[in-house]
């Protein structure tokens, strides 16, 4: 699928590295102008320039998600240097510790929330009134298969995924009818700095994890608005064909699939 985002313009928080760079140089190279948001401004100019050096366009904006203000400084720049904004990928997340309920503190849970529910609102809460107004926008959470599961030795980080998926649907729910669109996605196992800290790592058999460069395909794909009936729902970066997704999304919005809920038992 050949995709064509010249003169659209988007922002990829935690952009520095990761996966978050892999999907703004997804995003250049389809012709978008991108915006890249984090807090190490050294990380940031890497972006850029691997960006630039493959003839792409690309900001830095240093930004902090957790602190209200930060994001606030940092979307009023973006908005004043490069205009309208089309795309805003929420990206930015912290993974936590890997400790037993009992061994982490209130803050450290705490931390994961504000980075990964928190700085997900307080970025979205900056676009959204200007794309409502334009009537065309489209937001990407970045998620995970793990919130749908319970995982006590990840309790901060799936609590935080799990709490994103609701805040995805709310939101698409409550803007479906002004020309914005909201999803999250799983961009499945992938090798970065933030994988590497899982204390089972070297376990995990090499054909489980997603090659990085199918996030920034999926969130191309989903900024181009091809998929814009799926609004609201999740979807995994590999383990789904997305072109199958997108044949039978008239079934999936029918059948309340690819969403958070509650299943109920068959005899109530």
């Amino acid at each position: 699928m050949s995709i064509d985002l010249s003169g659209q313009v988007a922002i990829v928080t935690g952009g520095s590295r990761g996966i978050g760079r892999e999907v703004a140089r997804a995003f250049a190279v389809a012709g978008a102008t991108v915006a890249v948001t984090a807090r190490d401004e050294a990380k940031l100019a890497e972006t850029v320039a691997i960006i630039e050096a493959n003839g792409g366009t690309a900001h830095a904006f240093a930004m902090d998600v957790a602190d209200t203000q930060s994001v606030a400084d940092g979307f009023k720049a973006i908005h004043e240097q490069l205009g309208a904004v089309d795309v805003l990928v929420n990206n930015a997340g912290v993974g936590g510790s890997f400790k037993a309920l009992q061994d982490i503190t209130v803050e450290e849970w705490w931390y994961v929330q504000e980075v990964n529910v928190k700085g997900v609102f307080a970025c979205t809460q900056a676009v959204l009134p200007k794309m409502i107004a334009r009537g065309s926008g489209r937001i990407i959470n970045m998620g995970s298969f793990i919130g749908i599961r319970p995982t006590p030795d990840a309790i901060s980080y799936s609590v935080s995924k799990a709490a994103l998926m609701r805040l995805t649907d709310s939101i698409a729910l409550a803007v479906k009818d002004k020309g914005v669109q909201v999803f999250v996605i799983s961009p499945g196992m992938v090798k970065t700095d933030m994988t590497d800290a899982i204390p089972f790592i070297d376990e995990i058999p090499e054909e489980a994890f997603t090659p990085i460069e199918k996030s920034g395909e999926l969130c191309v794909k989903l900024a181009s608005g091809v998929a814009d009936q799926l609004t609201g729902r999740m979807i995994h970066a590999s383990a789904y064909d997305f072109d199958n997704l997108l044949a039978n999304a008239d079934s999936i919005v029918e059948n309340d699939e690819l969403i958070l809920h509650l299943k109920e038992p068959a005899d109530n």
